[in-house]
């Protein structure tokens, strides 16, 4: 089977570009972005900054890259950093807050990845206490992956802002699925633009771009951005082309966001009903993560899955994650509900 034919479900990061998408992408006119010349990268950056309300942007290849400068940006070797111990910045962006900051974490245990201000009210270090590293940033992720793509609720974001506030901690925001939150909330980008110092977008998850991340900030953090990205080898030349790419998902591929988080849905309620299947976290957007009933094997569902062409991915013991994307049709739907239908 060529791989154009299997039905992708093992992230929404495997997403083509449309041929819309690739139109654009030749189009665009492009120039030196290291030098600030590239005019599609600058209006994407225009874009998003004005999008959120915050004073200006900086496109990067990747949210990994967009997440590590913010953290350096906040703090100072020896600081600390309070997050969910679900949060990507901890577990998937290879130790980078120690590599980059040289800065501990301090992790939450939240609900689903989502913690509340009185955690993060008790967890903030004593400064005139020097045997403590100073608590200088927390870290909220939106839509929380390891959470099964559940959504924050902004009431409690408001509340953890005013912690941050008192407290004097930066607040950034790891945006990753941050469009899917904001289709299933029904929150606007202004509000978060509001409420975090620094925020991370990404264009290559259920936007459908092919790469690339963008940091929000103010005008000061985004101009020392500038010499961080450079200093992790993410200045790249005529980036416009990937620029155009960030464009046209904005402009064409937010809107359909709901179907992908529709169709996590329908499969979540077959899950359900299967006899093999132990629970199913609650969907709120586009992923469905459910654990195997004890006697069911993961390694052996994922290889049934892949006999009749589905791709999926296991996030630990029993733990399987599907995720839905602009690539998986509603037919394909249809054959992957029969597909976990047939297992056992």
């Amino acid at each position: 089977m060529k791989t154009a034919d299997f039905i992708d479900v093992r992230s929404d990061t495997v997403t083509r570009p449309t041929a819309a998408m690739l139109e654009a992408m030749m189009r665009a006119p492009v120039g030196d972005d290291v030098f600030g010349e590239d005019e599609t990268v600058n209006e994407l950056q225009r874009r998003t900054a004005d999008l959120f309300g915050m004073q200006a942007a900086l496109f990067c290849p990747t949210g990994t890259m967009t997440n590590q400068i913010a953290i350096k940006l906040h703090t100072q070797p020896g600081d600390e950093v309070i997050c969910d111990q679900l949060a990507h910045v901890y577990l998937y962006e290879g130790g980078g807050i120690a590599v980059n900051s040289q800065a501990s974490v301090r992790v939450l245990q939240g609900d689903q990845g989502r913690f509340t201000a009185a955690q993060v009210r008790d967890n903030v270090n004593r400064r005139s206490d020097s045997h403590f590293p100073w608590t200088r940033l927390v870290t909220i992720e939106n839509t929380v992956n390891r959470g099964g793509g559940c959504c924050w609720d902004l009431g409690e974001l408001r509340r953890i802002r005013k912690v941050c506030d008192a407290e004097r901690l930066a607040l950034h925001l790891d945006g990753a699925r941050l469009f899917n939150a904001l289709a299933a909330t029904q929150a606007t980008p202004q509000q978060y633009g509001e409420l975090f110092d620094t925020v991370s977008v990404c264009l290559s998850k259920g936007l459908g771009a092919p790469a690339g991340s963008v940091l929000l900030g103010t005008r000061e953090h985004i101009g020392r951005a500038h010499r961080l990205r450079k200093v992790m080898g993410g200045g790249m030349r005529q980036a416009g082309y990937l620029a155009a790419a960030g464009l046209y998902a904005l402009d064409h591929h937010v809107e359909r966001l709901p179907e992908d988080h529709r169709k996590a849905r329908t499969l979540a309620t077959e899950l359900e009903r299967l006899p093999f299947v132990a629970t199913v976290f609650p969907v709120q957007t586009n992923i469905v993560i459910f654990r195997l009933d004890a006697r069911a094997s993961g390694d052996a569902f994922l290889a049934h899955l892949l006999d009749h062409g589905v791709k999926a991915s296991s996030i630990g013991p029993q733990l399987i994650r599907f995720v839905f994307h602009l690539d998986v049709s509603e037919d394909q739907l249809g054959k992957l509900v029969a597909a976990t239908r047939g297992f056992g």
